[in-house]
């Protein structure tokens, strides 16, 4: 772990987010006594696998009820207006 000051993070900032990147975790601190404020980590990106049509078939089903309109007191409720 490195810790920098918030003055050395403003001018440095390029070679600390190096550093992140490399898989270092910095922390960035404050005032005299150096109180921990941010931490800059590495971003690592989430590899998703494509989508799959169907993946959830058979697992729930959706009712004719669904399709029907809300009554006022829901539609009131889903609009966020209160009594």
């Amino acid at each position: 772990m490195y810790e920098a000051t918030m003055h050395e993070a403003k001018t440095n900032l390029s070679r600390l987010v190096e550093r992140a990147q490399q898989g270092e975790d910095v922390v960035i601190t404050s005032g005299r006594e150096k109180r921990p404020v941010a931490r800059i980590v590495g971003y690592k990106p989430v590899r998703r696998k494509g989508r799959q049509p169907g993946l959830f078939k058979g697992v729930f089903t959706v009712g004719p009820e669904f399709f029907e309109p809300l009554s006022e007191d829901e539609l009131r409720l889903w609009n966020g207006e209160r009594d």
